[in-house]
């Protein structure tokens, strides 16, 4: 079977600091903004054998690096200048509940301001590489 090679890629960048339970909910919320929106991430359903079907899933891997608040700041920097799809997951959404109160929390600071625990982005491989220079793969 030959090896699928992908141009692009999906990454989610941790910072160092976060609980497991944040590190796991962080990711969650944030490739779930590049599912909706980049389609031509999503693969085809699933089924198994006795003809049950299930929910498309990514048709790529996603990797999941970790780093220190200013690495975080940094790629975040780099990915919004170079136009990279980006989702961001800041300390303030730990505080609340739902998506209404989500979005205005992330409204309320500047770009330069927010406290990032954790940015998504998707696009060339080597784009992505670049952008998150300085990070570790998650362990």
């Amino acid at each position: 079977m030959e090896s699928v090679r992908f141009d692009t890629k999906i990454a989610v960048l941790l910072r160092d600091d976060l609980q497991t339970w944040q590190r796991l909910n962080v990711t969650a919320f944030l490739v779930s903004g590049l599912a909706t929106a980049e389609p031509e991430v999503m693969g085809e359903p699933y089924e198994d054998a006795d003809a049950t079907v299930y929910l498309p899933m990514f048709r790529q891997p996603v990797l999941v690096f970790e780093a220190g608040k200013e690495v975080v700041r940094g790629a975040h920097g780099k990915a919004v200048a170079r136009g990279l799809r980006t989702a961001v997951f800041t300390s303030d959404l730990f505080a609340t509940g739902n998506d209404r109160d989500n979005r205005a929390a992330v409204r309320a600071v500047g770009t330069d301001d927010l406290d990032l625990v954790g940015i998504a982005v998707y696009g060339p491989r080597n784009v992505v590489d670049k952008t998150l220079k300085g990070a570790r793969m998650h362990s």
